[in-house]
């Protein structure tokens, strides 16, 4: 596959998945009069929705990773060549910008505007490692063993996240640095920032290590 087109499909799918997340939860808590759980039942089910939708659109292009963490799962494991790896994750994080600026201007909002919704603490950050934890194992999980349910899997395992973890599941650094230039419901404080990313890598690494191991008998 033509890299151009893999890094189109990263950057696009990256850009619709932040529009989706971040104006979800616009109108999420427009609609919501103050009910903070009914905002984030509506923010969850459509990110979950529209995961689906973007893993099958983008999938067969480029992966459908939207998430450095997934790319260096994925270049860990050989699935993804190393030389590309860093251009996926360049085009991520300025998808990931794209769709923020996008769901803004669908609100009449700033152009960008530093988030200053706190999350941060010990549970936030161990919340993070499990949330990215879990994504990698259910990815590498059902790419091994049922490659046709991984968009229903993943976008399952994120809209459950959003609601068994205290940070409602980032799971992504890209996802991280741009929520923290919206001041919406889905943002987050620019200084909060690194330790969700340091969680995330953590527990992407953790994952890639131990569900590598247990799926080694699906690969012989």
């Amino acid at each position: 596959m033509n890299i151009a087109r893999r890094l189109s499909a990263e950057a696009l799918g990256s850009a619709f998945l932040l529009a989706t997340v971040v104006g979800s939860g616009i109108m999420a808590e427009k609609l919501a009069g103050g009910n903070s759980g009914l905002a984030l039942l509506a923010n969850a089910l459509a990110t979950g929705a529209g995961l689906i939708a973007l893993i099958l659109s983008f999938g067969p292009v480029s992966g459908a990773h939207f998430n450095p963490v997934v790319s260096l799962s994925e270049a860990w494991l050989g699935k993804l060549e190393r030389r590309w790896l860093l251009p996926y994750i360049a085009v991520q994080i300025a998808g990931a910008f794209a769709g923020v600026i996008a769901a803004h201007w669908m609100f009449d909002l700033p152009t960008l505007f530093a988030s200053s919704h706190v999350r941060s603490g010990a549970s936030q950050w161990w919340s993070e490692f499990i949330a990215s934890f879990g994504l990698i194992g259910v990815i590498i999980s059902c790419t091994r063993t049922r490659p046709a349910v991984t968009p229903f899997a993943v976008a399952a395992y994120i809209t459950a996240a959003y609601w068994f973890t205290s940070s409602t599941s980032f799971a992504n650094p890209a996802v991280t640095l741009a929520r923290a230039a919206s001041d919406t419901f889905a943002g987050i404080r620019p200084q909060d920032a690194p330790g969700f990313i340091l969680a995330q890598l953590a527990g992407g690494a953790a994952a890639s290590l131990l569900f590598n191991w247990l799926h080694l008998e699906t690969d012989q």
